[in-house]
């Protein structure tokens, strides 16, 4: 009856999830003594986790999240990477961990199959090494049960359902857009703020991505209505920031121009290019700098 029911699970899981439609943070380190779990319904709020097939997800999770709270914060920090593509099952193997499947009559914690943590690490760990984060050691592969026991198989077209791929728009600061040096000068005398600057952190709050710049690294092209106290302590924001791509910002190692407004206190980015030593757009931007008239 066991073996039945185990049998009726994996047929379950196989018709039931599908393949996904890009400052990342690795994991807290979870406690992996579990208490008796319940089901929730997934929030729509929980975006990393929007449009799997399965509508109830086990508390806590096996990162140790034991409220709903806690797994929206975290998680939010992870959608950069779904939306990089780095492999057609991040979305899985990451809802896998927030949002394990949770079946009412079935004690037994459903995990990741060992063989989707390897796909998955191959491919996007690299990419969260750009952004100058280590595959969490929480996530080594080696931790979640082979493929011939009950768990979350890697994606192929036997039992994942027919999805449309989704491109995730590209943040409009972000766009590539060729510029003249009056272009240049136009888009610098409408901003408040010029900055050239390298990223210390980013992170990920109420859907806004939040950039903070090295405060020693930054060069300041235009400062308008901002402070002394403004000055310490810069924080810039990507509007919006989950809901679009910036592929500009694949690498934070290096210096970055962002230009912006100051909106109800906060300094949002309008424009954002990788500053690239010797490219001539950016020397011709120096040059309108030292001749500037708005």
């Amino acid at each position: 009856m066991q073996q039945r029911h185990r049998a009726l699970v994996l047929l379950f899981l196989a018709s039931q999830c599908v393949a996904p439609g890009a400052g990342l943070f690795p994991f807290e380190e979870p406690d992996f003594s579990y208490k008796r779990s319940n089901c929730k319904p997934i929030p729509s709020s929980l975006l990393l986790c929007r449009g799997i097939e399965y509508q109830n997800m086990r508390l806590p999770n096996l990162l140790g999240h034991e409220s709903l709270q806690e797994v929206l914060e975290q998680a939010s920090t992870w959608i950069p990477l779904v939306q990089k593509q780095c492999h057609s099952d991040t979305r899985k193997f990451l809802c896998s961990l927030f949002a394990p499947v949770c079946i009412d009559d079935l004690d037994e914690i459903i995990q990741p199959c060992r063989s989707l943590c390897e796909k998955v690490k191959d491919s996007c760990a690299p990419v969260m090494s750009a952004f100058g984060f280590p595959w969490p050691d929480m996530l080594d592969c080696t931790r979640f049960p082979p493929d011939n026991d009950l768990c979350i198989p890697l994606g192929s077209s036997d039992h994942i359902l027919p999805a449309t791929r989704e491109v995730p728009k590209v943040c409009d600061a972000c766009k590539n857009k060729s510029e003249d040096d009056n272009d240049i000068v136009e888009n610098l005398c409408k901003n408040d703020f010029a900055l050239k600057i390298k990223v210390k952190e980013i992170a990920y709050i109420n859907g806004d991505t939040k950039i903070t710049p090295e405060t020693k690294s930054k060069t300041i092209y235009k400062l308008n209505g901002l402070t002394e106290r403004d000055l310490r302590k810069i924080v810039l924001w990507l509007k919006g920031g989950l809901q679009c791509t910036c592929d500009e910002m694949d690498d934070i190692s290096v210096p970055y121009l962002v230009m912006g407004q100051k909106q109800a206190g906060e300094l949002v980015i309008t424009s954002l290019k990788r500053w690239q030593k010797g490219q001539r757009a950016f020397k011709r931007f120096s040059r309108s700098i030292r001749k500037l008239q708005c």
